[in-house]
This record gives C-alpha cells, sequence and structure tokens, in this order.
C-alpha cells in the first residue's frame, strides 16, 4: 500500500478525513472519487455506500479517524432501506452524468463551431490577394455571424480550444477576433460597431503577407532594420483593406493595432485618444494572445501571466477602462490555465463566463479515470470548490502534464449561451 494511506471502517468516518472511494466513478455521487470530508451529509452518504473499508490518506487529512469502539454495534440496514439508499444515490450520480454529458456535448458542439470559423479564416487569408472581393465577403459573412449570435443569444462563454484541433498559424486573426468582440460586448458596444472591429480584428495582419517569412518566423530577437520592415505591414495592410473597400472605422483599426496610448507604439507614435477607440482595443487583445502565442514558444506566458504582466508592467500602454474590461472578462484563470483546486485536484481551465469569471468549467486530472474519460467540473455549480491558484504547465509532475496536455499555443473560441426563456 503506498506511504500516507491506511484503511478505516466507515464508522471512523470524521469531518477532516481525506479518503479515496475504491469504487468506480459511475459507482458513487461524489464529483470526484478523492476528497476531504466537510460535513456529516458526506459521510453519511459514504456510509449508505457499505463499504466494508475505506481508505484514507493521512498526510492531507486535518483530523485522525474515530477510534474503534469495543462494542461496536453493526446496524444492518433492512433491504426496503438499502434499496431506498441505492435509488438516491443512482438519482444523484445520474444528474451528475448529466452535467457532464451536457458539459461535453456544449464542448463538442463549440469545437465543431471553431473549426468551420478557421477555415472560412484560412480561406480567406489564401485568397486576399488572388481574389479580394471574395475574401472581403467571406469575412464580412463570418463577422456577421460571430456578432449576430453574440448579440441575439446572450452571455458567452469563452473556450480553450483541444490541442487536437491542430496548430495553425491562421487562429491568431480567429483569437483576436473572437476575444475582440467578447471584449466589445462587454464594454457595451452596438452591432454596428462590433461588425466595424469583427472586420479590422480578422484582417488586422493582412499586411504581413508583403513581409518576408524569413522575418516574421525568426525566433531570435529582430535587428532595428527587421523591426522596421515589419511596422510596415500597418501601412501595408491598410492601403489593400481600402483598395476592397473596407469602412474607414476598420481601416484605422488595421493601421493604429500596435499604437499604445502612452505613445510607444507604431506606426505613428500616437497618444490617448488620437488612437481610434476600436483601434486601443484591440491593441490590447492583440497583445494578449502575441504573449500567450508567440513566434519563439519557449517565450509563451500562461494565460495568467500574460493578463498579470500587461497590467502590472504594461499598464500605461493601455486604455485603464479597457484593459480593466478585458481582464474582468477572462478571469484571474482564464481559459488554457492550469489551476489547483480547493481539494488539491489539478485541472486545465476549459471556459469562463464572464459574468461569473472566478468559477470556470475546468477539466480535472484523476489517475484513477481515464483521460479519454477525464471529468469536466463546472464550479459555477459546485459551491465548495473554488481555484486555489495558477501553475505553468512546466510545474506539473509529467504523468499529470500528459492526462491535461496543456497547450503549447492557446487558442480561443466564442460560444452565446442562449437567454432565460429563448427558444
Amino acid at each position: 500500500m503506498p506511504a500516507g494511506f491506511d484503511y478505516i471502517t466507515p464508522e471512523q468516518l470524521c469531518v477532516g478525513l481525506y479518503i479515496h472511494l475504491d469504487l468506480g466513478w459511475m459507482d458513487h455521487p461524489f464529483v470526484f472519487s478523492s476528497f476531504k470530508i466537510k460535513n456529516q451529509e458526506q459521510i453519511d452518504t459514504i456510509r449508505k455506500l457499505r463499504l466494508a473499508q475505506i481508505r484514507y490518506e493521512q498526510p492531507k487529512s486535518d483530523s485522525e479517524p474515530l477510534p474503534v469502539a469495543a462494542n461496536t454495534v453493526v446496524v444492518v440496514e433492512t433491504p426496503s432501506a438499502a434499496a431506498a439508499a441505492d435509488l438516491e444515490l443512482m438519482a444523484a450520480k445520474k444528474a451528475r452524468i448529466d452535467q457532464l454529458k451536457h458539459i461535453r456535448n456544449e464542448i463538442t458542439r463549440v469545437e465543431h463551431e471553431f473549426m468551420r470559423a478557421a477555415e472560412a479564416v484560412r480561406n480567406i487569408t489564401r485568397n486576399i490577394h488572388a481574389r479580394p472581393q471574395e475574401a472581403f465577403a467571406a469575412t464580412d459573412a463570418l463577422v456577421n455571424k460571430m456578432v449576430k449570435s453574440i448579440l441575439d443569444e446572450g452571455d458567452v462563454l469563452i473556450h480553450a480550444m483541444s490541442d487536437k484541433l491542430g496548430d495553425d498559424v491562421y487562429f491568431h486573426s480567429l483569437n483576436v477576433t473572437v476575444l475582440s468582440l467578447m471584449l466589445a460586448q462587454a464594454l457595451g458596444l452596438n452591432g454596428e460597431q462590433m461588425h466595424e472591429l469583427g472586420m479590422g480584428a480578422m484582417l488586422h495582419d493582412i499586411g504581413k503577407s508583403e513581409i518576408p517569412h524569413k522575418i516574421l518566423a525568426k525566433i531570435e530577437p529582430l535587428t532595428r532594420p527587421e523591426q522596421a520592415i515589419v511596422e510596415q505591414h500597418c501601412d501595408v495592410g491598410a492601403a489593400f483593406a481600402k483598395k476592397v473597400g473596407l469602412s474607414n472605422a476598420a481601416l484605422a483599426i488595421i493601421l493604429q493595432h500596435h499604437e499604445y496610448v502612452d505613445g510607444s507604439g507604431y506606426p505613428r507614435r500616437l497618444v490617448g485618444d488620437k488612437i481610434s477607440p476600436l483601434a486601443r482595443l484591440l491593441a490590447i487583445v492583440n497583445t494578449y494572445d502575441n504573449l500567450c502565442n508567440p513566434t519563439n514558444a519557449a517565450n509563451a506566458l500562461t494565460p495568467s501571466e500574460a493578463l498579470s504582466r500587461m497590467f502590472a508592467h504594461r499598464r500605461a500602454q493601455f486604455d485603464d477602462v479597457m484593459l480593466k474590461a478585458f481582464i474582468h472578462c477572462l478571469g484571474v484563470y482564464p481559459p488554457g490555465s492550469i489551476v489547483q483546486i480547493s481539494n488539491d485536484m489539478l485541472g486545465l481551465v476549459l471556459s469562463v463566463n464572464p459574468g461569473n469569471p472566478l468559477r470556470p468549467d475546468v477539466l480535472i486530472y484523476d489517475a484513477d479515470i481515464p483521460k479519454d474519460e477525464a471529468i469536466v467540473v463546472s464550479l459555477a455549480t459546485e459551491a465548495d470548490l473554488k481555484i486555489n491558484k495558477s501553475l505553468r504547465p512546466n510545474e506539473l509532475p509529467r504523468e499529470v502534464h500528459q492526462y491535461l496536455n496543456p497547450r503549447a499555443r492557446v487558442t480561443y473560441y466564442c460560444d452565446s449561451q442562449k437567454k432565460p426563456g429563448a427558444a
């Protein structure tokens, strides 16, 4: 038996013991098979499982098991009482299973939507020079769909996409568009403003098609001449977008998305309100995604680290109201974050509802459950659980890293949640 483990009888259970139920996840009503007992209700439920002995972990426990009484009277439940208890447990577990099934179905649905959108972005990028009007129309259609979904259907969930969906250079444009529209909704922008923002966001880097690939793909710091060449992509992109008929508001986004309110950006070193509001918004999202997904993956920050750096060290570069709104939308633990739950279990944040950012959906590491059947816990419905802290992927034990498989690149998509009563 592993060090630190011992066995007790159900009669020895008490609040504060960290126990392991040696049952299949389907065979008990709890969220996890391992947890610290918090109340008498949990003890009563565990005893209904009618286990002869229960494994507990002394180092993680806050108390010692109750002593074994010399004259312990074992109460044998009548068949009818046992059957009633079984029905109660089965009903509780069915509710857990139904919730997990719903979460998994929603994740699958959003992944399918993401892949359709990603394919549209690929086609737009490939056709932008050969068939510019066709690419413009495709961009307009995709942005219209995304804006309509957000405005018509209510709150937005931001999801971190599965690594199985690939690592595509086109995902940056999709990431920036998704997160920009999320932030625009939080700031109360109207449909027309969101559409202009979406068009500019989707095409913000179109000028990079004229930059030599060896410069864009360089993982070492750029030389001063190379940086000067890269900075040309804003002017090049705006000139091209003007030719295909993009609006002045969207053109301003393409031209100014690297401008910072303190004047440290490029290409014009604009200050404050000399930068269009939509470009100020995009600068925040573009910076965030570039910190999470740099050309050199070794320099990637976790989502939490990226937000922390932007707020603590680069705050003067951004519109203060917009930056605070962005941090609130993504939460302290944005999708893609590795976190430790209050029961000491580890997980990967999959999605965040900006309306309840501290209680996201988390994929949980559990050595007793196959990876393909991993539990996804919605903290919004688990009042007893919360996130304790964020971790870097390299802090994880190897087996946990392989199980959770944190993404080398963090990719997002949004899911509009229908308002109550909507069809």
